[in-house]
């Protein structure tokens, strides 16, 4: 009877290690959806939880809140902008928990980075194999019984590693995120003051099919898997209950399964759901019909991966697609109505001022409601970054903020000086925002002779 009171006590609480800076002005700005699956799946089978949200608090705040919630079992998500403060934030724990478990996408790609400060590093998704490891931490903690982790032993503190646990193929088994364990007002509140909307994410596949040369898939994987319409659309009612106006489907691509995307848009209309979405695409998935069916249930903006304005870079990134599929799509979005916009990145390992300089006029003269980019990060575990192994010359990864584009680092040597590509990316911008919002006509008188003078001024940077 005792043990079982002991059992019933065991808390388990959830961090996620972001401290977005005072001047954050980023329209990418969501809950740790991740964590949220996590904490509903064990509060499915019992387990009392509590998140740690660290995006809205300072870091004494946070720490008082984890230390607060009594917890036997810290779990902190990192990723590779959340490298340092994950491993400080385990240190500062350590003496506040019986277990420290270290997750997402940096500790499934190094997980022996990690185990220098935690006990268990979490491969893949968290949302059984955190159960099991509850489970495990109850009974005396067998740790070689649960699959998909890398751990110390506890006599020899010699590294293991578990055999690979499957995918969850049936994503609609899974509950809903735990939204009540999230800082709800703080979101709203952030999206209100900044933008005159509220937002949240919702997440309605996982895995992407497909390989490009920088993209880092070590969670979610290959495997594209899907819920279905029905279930996005019970979720989709939980957040509008939450008082938001719009959705941010925080899919690698909702638009890759064009039937499935119908769907839900037909359960939107159908249930006469009100709320504007936005989310990611490629521009090879699009037609008319479903673009217009997208208008039709709220769709406001797609958000393109367009990387490159030079058909041989793109094919070095592996993208599979070209700036004529470029054109199309966007064109398509323009038809309909909804707003576009783009990723690119600048000074890809391969490219020469002149394809640079082709990625900037491209980007700055697409009909964009938003526009960004960035220089390459070498991601550990992507193609990218075995092909530069040797010329890193740092693995700070930064996030890079849309305010702060000289804030960017270069991470490898290049025949391109970070100077001269924080030139351009300033250029392309400039130029984005005179086309933006002076049109066709303010830019023949403006941009055209600033785009003709950072041309010749970009040449002589070094």
């Amino acid at each position: 009877m005792n043990c079982w009171v002991e059992i019933q006590m065991a808390v388990v609480t959830l961090v996620y290690p972001y401290f977005h800076p005072h001047a954050d002005s980023s329209i990418f700005r969501f809950p740790p959806l991740g964590l949220g699956y996590i904490a509903a799946y064990l509060k499915q089978n019992g387990i009392s939880v509590e998140i740690v949200d660290c995006t809205f608090l300072k870091q004494k705040e946070a720490l008082r809140k984890i230390i607060d919630s009594k917890p036997k079992i810290i779990g902190i998500q990192s990723m590779y902008s959340m490298k340092e403060k994950s491993i400080e934030l385990a240190k500062m724990l350590r003496a506040h928990c019986e277990l420290l478990v270290a997750g997402g996408a940096l500790p499934t790609t190094e997980p022996e980075t990690f185990l220098e400060k935690f006990d268990v590093a979490v491969i893949g998704e968290g949302e059984q194999t955190m159960l099991e490891i509850v489970n495990q931490f109850k009974i005396g903690g067998d740790y070689s019984q649960v699959k998909g982790i890398v751990y110390r032993g506890k006599e020899t503190g010699q590294i293991k590693k578990t055999p690979q646990r499957d995918l969850k193929q049936d994503l609609n088994t899974f509950p809903n995120p735990s939204r009540e364990l999230f800082d709800n007002n703080a979101y709203k509140k952030y999206y209100s003051k900044k933008f005159g909307y509220t937002t949240t994410a919702v997440m309605s596949s996982r895995g992407c099919p497909f390989s490009c040369d920088f993209c880092s898939k070590p969670v979610f994987g290959n495997t594209f898997r899907a819920r279905v319409a029905s279930n996005v659309a019970d979720e989709i009612e939980e957040v509008i209950s939450l008082g938001y106006s719009r959705i941010w489907f925080a899919d690698d691509c909702f638009t890759l399964d064009r039937n499935r995307l119908i769907g839900i848009c037909d359960e939107i209309i159908n249930r006469g759901l009100k709320i504007g979405w936005e989310c990611l695409s490629r521009v090879d998935t699009l037609d008319p019909e479903t673009v217009d069916k997208m208008k039709q249930a709220g769709c406001l903006r797609m958000f393109f991966g367009i990387e490159s304005g030079n058909d041989s870079i793109l094919a070095l990134m592996k993208k599979q697609i070209t700036t004529k599929q470029v054109y199309k799509a966007l064109s398509l979005c323009k038809d309909s109505g909804i707003k576009a916009g783009a990723f690119f990145i600048v000074g890809y390992p391969g490219e020469n001022d002149k394809t640079v300089l082709e990625t900037i006029k491209f980007a700055s003269s697409l009909p964009l409601d938003y526009l960004s980019f960035t220089l390459p990060y070498p991601i550990p575990g992507t193609p990218l970054y075995e092909r530069l192994n040797g010329e890193l010359i740092s693995d700070e990864w930064e996030e890079p903020k849309n305010i702060n584009l000289v804030k960017h680092k270069l991470l490898f040597n290049s025949g391109l000086s970070e100077r001269k590509l924080k030139f351009a990316i300033i250029k392309g911008m400039i130029q984005f925002y005179i086309r933006k919002h002076l049109g066709k006509n303010g830019y023949k008188l403006l941009g055209t002779p600033f785009e003709n003078l950072t041309d010749t001024l970009y040449n002589q940077v070094h």
